[in-house]
């Protein structure tokens, strides 16, 4: 497996203000272009298609389970990611990554692959047999950040998830009412995801090893594939050891509770 690079562009302060404001940061290499080839690689042979046959791409997205081989784990626990949780989620506040969570592999085709709505990602109650009473909650219970891993390069046309820039701010609004006891993605969704629809978009698009630090309250989609080559990306959560504060003795907020804070008048 590849060797990893420990130098590495920390965020700065002026990163830390836009996933405050806008709710993600994109981390350019964060982990190597070798890694990202060796995974997919493992991935290409679990679809049970052949790279260099487009005939054999008869689906517009194949969903693929956990993976702790070594190229996802090292690709996940790069100094460059870990260096960007402490200084977003709070050092000891996240649990380190032993897998990449779940894999969309989206193929070009002009079938509607009929998953490309607007959501949050939902991090309790996940016991319910139905998806849409998951829930969320202004603390955002369970969950640090929603992470987007592209392990191929990601252009326009790519199928790259669609981020709605700011929501997290509205969604934050829309959660506090409900207290720890949250909403349901049901609940959420009826509301139109607090009106969100209005904000402007953008694309996470980047080169093979590119990682999109979210805020957990960020509304995304995913879109049809009208590129030419599929596109590979992972999209765990980062786990939080506990929950996050939104009163503080010491007022020493991290950025995923200073953006909630902002939302809602107390920064």
């Amino acid at each position: 497996m590849a060797a990893h690079d420990n130098s590495f562009r920390a965020l700065g302060d002026a990163d830390i203000e836009n996933f405050i404001r806008d709710g993600f940061v994109r981390i350019d290499h964060a982990f190597p272009r070798e890694v990202a080839d060796e995974a997919r690689a493992i991935l290409w042979r679990d679809t049970g298609c052949d790279p260099d046959d487009p005939a054999t791409w008869t689906r517009p997205v194949i969903r693929l389970g956990q993976y702790g081989q070594p190229p996802f784990v090292a690709a996940a626990n790069t100094a460059a990611l870990r260096d960007a949780f402490d200084k977003l989620v709070g050092r000891d506040r996240w649990w380190p990554q032993r897998a990449l969570g779940t894999f969309p592999v989206r193929f070009p085709s002009p079938v509607d692959p009929g998953d490309a709505g607007w959501h949050v990602d939902v991090s309790f109650g996940t016991e319910h047999p139905d998806f849409m009473e998951w829930r969320v909650n202004v603390s955002s219970q369970g969950r640090a950040l929603l992470m987007l891993f592209l392990l191929s390069d990601v252009g326009d046309d790519d199928a790259p998830t669609r981020i709605r820039i700011g929501s997290h701010l509205a969604i934050a609004r829309q959660l506090a009412p409900a207290g720890e006891a949250g909403l349901s993605l049901r609940e959420l969704a009826a509301d139109g995801f607090a009106g969100s629809a209005h904000l402007p978009e953008a694309l996470a698009t980047g080169e093979a090893g590119a990682v999109y630090l979210c805020h957990p309250f960020l509304v995304h989609s995913a879109q049809p594939h009208r590129g030419t080559r599929p596109r590979f990306l992972a999209q765990p959560p980062l786990l939080a050891r506990e929950p996050f504060q939104l009163e503080r003795a010491d007022g020493r907020y991290v950025p995923v509770e200073t953006a909630i804070r902002r939302a809602l008048g107390r920064a």
